[in-house]
């Protein structure tokens, strides 16, 4: 198998700090938008309707994944991402900006999928955990970096930030130039041995845990630029300032994820997530204080990159050669759908202690869910290759 350079290990992860700004990268020129496009719809779903893309889309990559192989999916999502996300600066017909935004979430999953396959095809073991915590930290980093450009060119110019979705090309130009042909794993009657059934249980569980996880994550992410001015009187800055400091806060947690994982074990680690999560929207829930605030962030941040990260990586090695294609497909579904669903948290509540209270007692009820699945499953893959053996 051809070895990959440290360049070629910086494309990947530039390529996949494109998969977080692709609904967000437009949010800070979303007022402009609103004054330049007589929009027939709720401005919210140029944000959320990429998210939507990617969970209809996610089961047709899955399969194309084992049929294009992962340069030229990677490369076939890249040219209309950047194409599809300009578009929609000159558009105004509403359904095909619809359409606009949906194809746009397609060409996401065809990035993700097929960026995280090349890390499987070649990365095992720890260094294959350790490279999946540096694409969780290059998405996170993506979302600081690529909000705070997107805010600046948005003074500008309402157009402007659409323009960076044309960093794809220079994407693709690295990833034809830099990235050899990856090589898949080849495991021999994987498919057939006892735990088959065991992985396929796990597959779900991992499946729901992500979809379950983006979702709390991005509670924060919905509710806290109109929470924070109004109980805090944060200026548009400081608001950002600070949910940009719980993307630095998730950057740092992923790049100690392996070694919480070689502690605790990877399903505990997850679990830990999802309790920082807890922690994090109690405080919310409770404090009238700014110093406190501290606390949401690192604790938010934390539930993060313990989560996603780790559970990227569990589905990875979950899956085997055939499998694959379908099962990042469906972690794609997870993490895009959790953003969506996140979307319709102002149904809980118009007070937003009730929500994040709500959210709070979600997080601790969904780890302890969580962490008697994964007991059942281990006990279960013991019991089968016990009898198979």
């Amino acid at each position: 198998m051809n070895k990959i350079s440290n360049f070629g290990i910086f494309t990947l992860l530039f390529v996949s700090s494109l998969t977080i700004m692709v609904g967000t990268v437009i949010a800070p020129s979303l007022s402009g938008i609103i004054e330049h496009k007589n929009l027939g719809f709720s401005p919210g779903w140029l944000i959320t309707l990429p998210s939507l893309g990617v969970v209809l889309f996610a089961p047709l990559i899955g399969r194309l994944l084992h049929r294009l192989g992962t340069i030229n999916l990677l490369s076939l999502g890249l040219i209309p991402y950047a194409i599809l996300g300009l578009l929609g600066a000159f558009i105004t017909n509403d359904y095909l900006l619809i359409v606009d935004r949906i194809l746009l979430g397609a060409a996401t999953v065809a990035i993700q999928v097929s960026v995280t396959a090349y890390i499987a095809d070649f990365f095992t073991g720890e260094t294959r955990v350790k490279m999946i915590a540096w694409q969780g930290m290059a998405i996170e980093m993506g979302g600081v970096v690529f909000l705070a450009i997107g805010g600046v060119l948005g003074e500008i110019n309402w157009q402007f930030p659409f323009y960076i979705y044309l960093l794809a090309l220079v994407c693709l130009f690295l990833v034809i130039k830099v990235l050899p042909k990856a090589t898949p794993h080849i495991e021999v009657n994987k498919e057939a041995s006892a735990t088959d059934t065991n992985n396929k249980s796990k597959v779900r569980l991992i499946f729901i845990a992500s979809l379950l996880a983006m979702m709390l994550f991005f509670v924060g992410f919905v509710t806290l630029p109109l929470h924070l001015p109004q109980s805090f009187g944060f200026s548009e800055s400081e608001t950002g300032y600070l949910m940009a400091s719980i993307s630095v806060i998730a950057i740092i947690a992923a790049s100690r994820m392996p070694k919480m994982v070689r502690v605790f074990g990877d399903d505990k680690t997850v679990v830990l997530g999802f309790l920082f999560f807890m922690l994090g929207y109690i405080v919310l829930a409770t404090t009238t204080s700014i110093a406190f605030l501290s606390l949401t962030v690192i604790f938010i941040g934390t539930g993060f990159g313990f989560t996603i990260p780790l559970l990227n990586h569990m589905m990875l090695e979950a899956s085997t050669t055939n499998t694959q294609g379908k099962n990042l497909g469906l972690f794609s579904m997870g993490v895009f759908g959790g953003q969506f669903l996140s979307t319709f948290v102002e149904y809980i509540s118009h007070n937003y202690m009730a929500i994040y209270s709500v959210a709070a007692g979600l997080a601790l009820f969904i780890g302890c869910v969580v962490y008697f699945l994964f007991q059942k499953l281990h006990k279960e893959y013991t019991r089968l290759n016990s009898s198979y053996f």
